[in-house]
This record gives structure tokens, sequence and C-alpha cells, in this order.
């Protein structure tokens, strides 16, 4: 699938000597949902604002669909949507005339009908008439993307879009991002929901310390780095793991019901049937036994410790 975002070497360090960005390198697939996760301050705010022109990278260089950001910026810039972390919006100002306000700061001509659809995909079109300032944390999120979409970009940045917004809100504003991703807008989330990002992107990027520590499609991210976790719930409870099965690397839970076992789904053995020899011939019995998958958090933790 062609790339629509080319970010090539590209660095960036403030006048204070902080280096927020070090020889970042990423391409982001035309339609595709792109969720870049990383700790606070790992340069996840910095790379969006340079790649939608708002800070000025030290070196290296972004294209957006073949326009380069610094050399050809309106054209480049009028293809991107951003939805930034802060709550920043018009106050006095009615839903319906900020949104269409930011269609007109592009270049656009007027298309009421284009506010309408968004305002109401949105659920925003009951509230098209009231002042900003009268509205919810969650609706004046919804009001930044509406803004974000109004000109009709190819590109949309997601930054913490669901910050502070409740669980039913979150659910329709991601159905609106899927629907978006349908119709061919590329998605680029931040999010510190991992599981919104295990729900919902294609690719997952990892951030640290400025730098991409990994990029990978989900399912083989998961499978890849995936760890298998096999529980058994014993007859009788133990005190201590018996020296004879120290080889298998077992976990006892505090209670002393459980044994825990961690193996590699990508390994030539998992070693269960060796385990459950051993744990036989030591004589311990167990009643019931479940597996558990480690979870894109799990995944994202150990990179991060890394």
């Amino acid at each position: 699938m062609p790339s629509i975002i080319s970010v090539a070497n590209l660095s960036k360090t403030y006048a204070s000597g902080f280096q927020a960005l070090n020889n970042v390198s990423l391409d982001i697939r035309r339609g595709e949902i792109f969720a870049l996760l990383g700790p606070n301050g790992a340069g996840k705010t910095t790379l969006i604002s340079v790649i939608c022109g708002i800070v000025n990278p030290s070196a290296g260089s972004v294209t957006v669909d073949g326009h380069d950001i610094a050399r050809d910026y309106r054209a480049a810039r009028s293809l991107i949507g951003l939805v930034p972390q802060e709550l920043t919006t018009d106050a006095f100002e009615s839903v319906w005339n900020t949104v269409s306000f930011s269609r007109g700061l592009f270049g656009k001509p007027s298309n009421p009908a284009h506010i309408e659809k968004v305002l109401k995909e949105l659920s925003l079109w009951d509230k098209k008439d009231n002042k900003i300032m009268t509205l919810s944390g969650g609706m004046k999120r919804r009001v930044l993307i509406a803004k974000a979409l109004s000109h009709e970009p190819r590109v949309l940045f997601l930054d913490e879009p669901t910050a502070g917004v409740d669980v039913e809100l979150r659910q329709a504003m991601w159905q609106v991002v899927r629907e978006l991703r349908d119709s061919g807008v590329t998605v680029i989330l931040t999010t510190h929901y991992i599981d919104e990002a295990e729900e919902m992107a294609d690719r997952i990027g990892v951030i640290n310390k400025g730098e991409i520590i990994l990029v990978e499609e989900k399912a083989a991210l998961m499978h890849k780095l995936g760890r298998k976790q096999l529980a058994l719930h014993l007859h009788k409870r133990l005190e201590v793991v018996p020296a004879e099965l120290a080889p298998h690397r077992l976990e006892l839970t505090h209670d002393g019901t459980e044994l825990i076992y961690t193996y590699d789904t990508q390994g030539e053995r998992t070693g269960i049937t060796t385990l459950l020899k051993d744990l036989s011939a030591a004589g311990i019995a167990f009643k019931d036994l479940q597996t558990k998958q480690s979870s894109l958090e799990d995944i994202f933790v150990s990179l991060v410790k890394r």
C-alpha cells in the first residue's frame, strides 16, 4: 500500500538543548489507522507537530502525499486535519460558526451541507447554535474533531482524542474514526488507552526518548512478541514450588492455589507436555487450567522497559 506520509531522518532539538526527536524515519500508509504509542515525553506530540508544520525540524524532511511540508507548506497542510490534546476553542462562538470558520481558514468555499454532515456524525447537530463555553468537556473535544474535518482532509491526526471523555462518548467517537478510515481518510492517533489502540489500529508504532523503536502490523506484533500463560488451578494449596519443577520457572500465586507457566508462542515446543508429566511425577494435581495471551499493554511496557 502506498505511503501518504513519509518522514525521513527527522530530528528536533529545542533551544534549551533538549532533543525531542532523534533521526526518526516513518512511513504512514494511505487509508490506515496508525497508533503511535509512547510514555509521556517520548516525542509523540513533537513528531505530530513537525508533520503538521507547527514546529520546525532541526534536520530531516516530511512529505504529505508528495508535498514537502517546508517547501510546499500550504498544499501539504491543507491535506491534514489536527485534533490537539488541549481544549482550545472559540469559547464565545457558536459551534456552527467556529466549524465553518475553520473551513474558511483553508481557503475552502462555503459548504453548509458538509458542515451539517460532520456535526451530525459527531452528534453535535442539536448543539450547533450553542456557544462553545456552554458545552461539556467531551462535547468540546467533539467540536475540535469537527473543526479538523471541516476542510475535508485526507489525513487526520488525533492527539489523545479521548482524554477526559466518558466511555459512551469514546465508543461513539471511535465509530466515527472507523467510518473515516473506510471513506479513505488516513488516521494517526496517539492514546494512553492502549486497549483502544489494540482494538482500532491497523499498525502500531512505539516511540521512546525521541526514537522510533518499533513499527509493526498489530496482529504480527501480538503474535511475534506476545507470550502465553497457562494457569493451573490446584486441588491442594502449595507453600512453595517443588525444586524438581524449577526448570519450568513456575510462579506460585500468593494464596498458593495456582501455578502460572509462561511460554513463548514462537517456540518450536511449548513445554506444556513435559510440564504436565513433571507435575504428575511430583504428585501435584490440578482441577482446571486456562490460557491467557499477552495484551498490547504488556508488550508496550516490556518494549519501553527494554
